[in-house]
């Protein structure tokens, strides 16, 4: 009896455990079977929506507009000074920094040597200047006694006679233009050393500042400007300057023209920027870089501009009619840059464009897009000829192209 009472505890047992199992089989079935329904529902909705794109619309470019290009000051003249003549360094006037006048005395050089040879020279000189005078009393008396046996009846002496006069006349006064000549050529050396005494002063070219010194007393200097001699000194003029700037080739319409207007300002300075024109270009653009050298004339009375300075140049340009897009508008394909364009239906259309010039941030377009065109910007590489988009974002406001240059 009591083994039937068992037995059926452990069969109520197994059924409430089987019931709790099919129960709880059935739960997970209806949550799986809720989730894979919420997720097929949500792959139609995701499928069906368009892709979401922020336009803008082209707009055509201002009147002028403008090209910031690095630059580089140099000055007006640049000189590097060597001495004239060999010897020692004296004594030097001037240091880095100063500011020189024309003519002004720099260092002075003793020369030795050299003055050994000028005074030699003179010497020789005064030599060939009494020679002189010794042949002029030759030529006189040859003269007056040839002068006497030419005028002499003939028969009193003979005609031999008179002709070795004659000769002895032409030979003296040969030998008189012979030590004038000497004495001419002796001059010369005198002028020689004489112009080289006036080097042993070395003096400024022009007006400028004095931005190396590399002598100091005592130093032995040589004549010229060789590998092997060392400068005394190195000059710029400083006012005006120059100020050179390489423009890339599809700027030159524009700038390779003098007068074009443009400010020169210097980065990490407080200072006003300065404001300039083209004065004159190279009218040539280089192959190796295409690029045209530009150069602008700056005052530059207080010093303010040194040589080797960088500099940004921001030059005013004409927009001659062009289409003005961002930069991020632009697509580039192997068949060559293009913009996406979506059309009134909401369909992208990709366009093939001319970039006629590049600011960076902006691109003014020869040809491609019309004006109120609405363009993609950062278009996705998913997004193919034909599909249609979903406009979320148009910046078609008067300054929309700078807004999405930004």
């Amino acid at each position: 009896m009591q083994s039937d009472d068992t037995g059926r505890r452990i069969r109520r047992a197994a059924i409430a455990v089987a019931i709790v199992l099919a129960a709880g089989f059935l739960l997970v079935h209806l949550i799986k079977s809720h989730r894979e329904n919420v997720l097929a529902r949500d792959t139609r909705a995701a499928g069906a929506s368009l892709p979401i794109v922020d336009v803008v619309a082209v707009r055509g470019g201002a009147a002028a507009g403008s090209l910031t290009l690095p630059g580089e000051t140099a000055a007006w003249y640049e000189s590097t000074i060597y001495a004239r003549v060999s010897g020692y360094v004296a004594k030097w006037y001037v240091d880095i920094g100063d500011h020189v006048q024309a003519g002004q005395l720099l260092a002075s050089i003793d020369t030795p040597e050299m003055d050994a040879e000028l005074a030699a020279a003179k010497a020789k000189l005064n030599v060939a200047q009494s020679q002189v005078k010794v042949r002029e009393a030759d030529a006189a008396f040859a003269t007056s006694t040839y002068e006497r046996w030419r005028d002499s009846p003939r028969g009193v002496v003979s005609e031999q006679e008179r002709e070795d006069k004659k000769a002895g006349n032409a030979s003296a006064e040969a030998q008189l233009q012979a030590a004038r000549a000497q004495v001419a050529l002796d001059q010369a050396d005198v002028d020689h050393y004489a112009a080289l005494e006036q080097f042993k002063r070395v003096t400024a070219p022009y007006a400028g500042t004095i931005t190396e010194r590399r002598i100091d007393i005592g130093n032995l200097v040589t004549a010229g400007s060789g590998a092997s001699t060392t400068s005394l000194y190195r000059m710029e003029q400083d006012d005006p300057m120059r100020v050179f700037v390489d423009v890339p080739q599809n700027a030159a319409a524009d700038l390779m023209k003098i007068g074009v207007p443009a400010r020169i300002s210097i980065r990490g300075s407080a200072d006003s920027a300065i404001d300039a024109t083209v004065t004159r270009t190279s009218d040539a653009v280089d192959p190796r870089a295409r690029t045209f050298r530009v150069e602008l004339d700056v005052p530059n009375r207080n010093h303010r501009l040194i040589s080797g300075l960088y500099v940004q140049v921001g030059f005013q340009l004409q927009n001659a009619g062009m289409m003005q897009i961002p930069a991020s508008a632009l697509v580039f394909q192997a068949d060559g840059p293009k913009v996406a364009v979506v059309r009134n239906d909401g369909t992208v259309d990709f366009r093939a464009i001319a970039i006629a010039r590049d600011d960076g941030n902006t691109v003014e377009l020869g040809s491609g897009v019309s004006n109120g065109d609405r363009l993609v910007l950062n278009i996705s590489n998913q997004i193919l000829e034909g599909d249609r988009v979903r406009v979320v974002n148009d910046a078609s406001g008067p300054s929309n192209v700078a807004q999405a240059a930004k």
